[in-house]
């Protein structure tokens, strides 16, 4: 997938999610996000990439992202 692609069905993606939940999502970085799974995947094994960054996700999620900054 090129870097204009993943841009692109990241915000189709986040769109959705805005629409269909009603939420404001702030910008995404795809390259954090990108980074965290490469690092999972190296460190553990590759099966730990999404389970790392979803998990990543659900706690920023609880703890409220305007409490990390």
């Amino acid at each position: 997938m090129s870097r204009d692609s993943l841009t692109q069905w990241t915000a189709a993606a986040t769109h959705a999610l805005q629409t269909e939940f009603d939420i404001e999502i702030p910008e995404v970085d795809v390259q954090l996000l990108l980074d965290v799974a490469r690092d999972a995947a190296h460190a553990v094994d590759r099966p730990a990439a999404p389970i790392t960054t979803f998990l990543l996700g659900y706690a920023v999620a609880l703890a409220g992202a305007d409490k990390l900054g």
